[in-house]
């Protein structure tokens, strides 16, 4: 056992103990003082995580992922408008954004309230919300049919309710889409609905669109909602087959109709001229209305776009079997005819008449499975095989007009998988459908011409002074 008392610790001069606690407690007082800013940002993260709600903070780590999925590259300059001004080509739709500005702008009072139709909620839960008895929903619902167009709710939309200081309802109020609102109104009778339409300002604008891939990409980068895309392709349709035509660095110019209210886009109305350049040949077209009302389109120079068949029954297919002699059949597995043409598309896929004419047969044809035969004039006849279905109406003895929907692409009979075989006669002998010259309609009538002419001629030159305008943007 060792008894000898431990060292003591080392004796420091006392002016060094003082100097050192000084400085200590200049330290402390500095860092109460001015804390790290990372130390700080760090407690006030810490401090907001532990304050909101677990759903809000999912709802808001959602809203994120979403808009960064969603999010896409800056597109090339388009819609050159009139008056300067640049615009997407959108129609905005009411939904919850719409109803925060709403929320935002509307004057809130105790008897104004407002609420947003969520998932699930009917107009029972919405009168329930703002404090009304389910007798008022009915009186709603009963003083007039039309007032039946607030239970078709839709989510995202805003109602509006103005109480009286009792608290019963004086007015409900929603607006539909950027056009159209509606509201049922307190009166000594009854409710009274009534609807508002706001009349948009017409305009036109311009985009250009070179193809990479594909048509619906690139219009889609120009600025052309697909309804549009679908419009342009029905005007160069006669003359440019989409399903298998199209091919990389195609052009297109196309001046259109905007509808426009209180300064914003929403909606867009017709095609007023276009271009198409396909394989380095430019087809032009312009939208005309005759004197005597009937609305068609027309070359630069007055001829009809429109011929008496349609090159393509369907819709950006693929060609997965041309016209042949001395095909081999892939399903008997011997050389056999092949005396049309197959467009391979999805199942459902709408078939169109190629023309005019009227159906010798809407039923089953041994290998052809579903088949529509259609008539046109003592000339021609085209031939619709392996179809789904048949189109509402169309039957054995019917008239068609060229474009109507005739059937559904499908795989009866003697195939392989879903596709339309398309035959094109002339005169009881089969012909190429890819390389049979249409026969053109009627052109612009020799007394419109002047008119027509008039109208063409500004449309042709606007299109070439905004592509010149901004192919020389872009080079700066």
């Amino acid at each position: 056992m060792n008894d000898t008392p431990p060292k003591a610790p080392p004796l420091y001069p006392k002016t060094h103990l003082l100097a050192a606690s000084g400085i200590a407690a200049l330290l402390s007082l500095a860092l109460l003082v001015f804390p790290s800013s990372d130390v700080e940002a760090k407690r006030t993260n810490i401090a907001l995580d532990l304050e909101t709600p677990v759903d809000q903070l999912k709802s808001e780590q959602d809203a994120q992922e979403q808009s960064q999925a969603t999010e896409s590259p800056a597109g090339s300059p388009f819609a050159q408008i009139e008056e300067g001004e640049s615009e997407p080509d959108t129609t905005a739709a009411a939904g919850p954004e719409t109803a925060k500005q709403i929320n935002a702008a509307a004057p809130k009072t105790a008897n104004h309230k407002e609420v947003v139709v969520a998932k699930g909620d009917t107009l029972s839960t919405l009168f329930e919300k703002v404090g009304l008895p389910a007798t008022a929903v009915h009186e709603v619902m009963t003083s007039d049919k039309q007032a039946k167009q607030f239970s078709q709710l839709q989510k995202g939309q805003v109602l509006q309710f103005e109480l009286s200081p009792d608290g019963n309802l004086k007015q409900l109020h929603s607006k539909l889409n950027d056009l159209e609102s509606i509201s049922v109104s307190r009166t000594d009778k009854g409710y009274i609905f009534t609807r508002d339409v706001s009349k948009p300002n017409v305009r036109t604008a311009y985009v250009h669109g070179v193809i990479n891939s594909s048509l619906s990409l690139s219009a889609q980068r120009a600025g052309l909602s697909h309804s549009m895309t679908m419009d342009m392709a029905k005007i160069f349709g006669y003359d440019v087959d989409f399903a298998q035509d199209i091919r990389k660095g195609d052009e297109f110019d196309v001046i259109y109709e905007q509808k426009v209210v209180n300064g914003k886009t929403v909606s867009t109305g017709n095609i007023l001229s276009a271009r198409f350049t396909n394989r380095g040949k430019t087809y032009s077209a312009v939208r005309y209305t005759n004197k005597q009302g009937n609305t068609n389109y027309y070359t630069a120079d007055g001829n009809s776009m429109r011929k008496a068949f349609i090159r393509t029954p369907v819709d950006f297919a693929r060609i997965s079997s041309m016209f042949s002699m001395g095909r081999k059949h892939p399903i008997l597995n011997k050389i056999r005819a092949h005396k049309g043409v197959d467009y391979a598309a999805p199942r459902g896929t709408p078939i169109k008449a190629t023309g005019d004419g009227k159906v010798i047969l809407a039923g089953r044809r041994g290998g052809y499975g579903n088949t529509v035969i259609i008539q046109h004039g003592d000339t021609y006849r085209t031939l619709y095989g392996h179809m789904q279905g048949f189109a509402k109406g169309v039957q054995t003895g019917t008239s068609v007009r060229q474009g109507q929907v005739i059937g559904y692409i499908g795989t009866t009979g003697l195939s392989t998988g879903p596709h339309l075989h398309y035959e094109f006669q002339v005169n009881g002998v089969h012909v190429d459908p890819l390389g049979q010259k249409l026969p053109m309609a009627d052109p612009i009538a020799k007394s419109e011409k002047q008119r027509f002419m008039q109208e063409s001629q500004p449309l042709m030159a606007r299109m070439d002074q905004e592509k010149a305008t901004m192919l020389a943007s872009s080079k700066r």
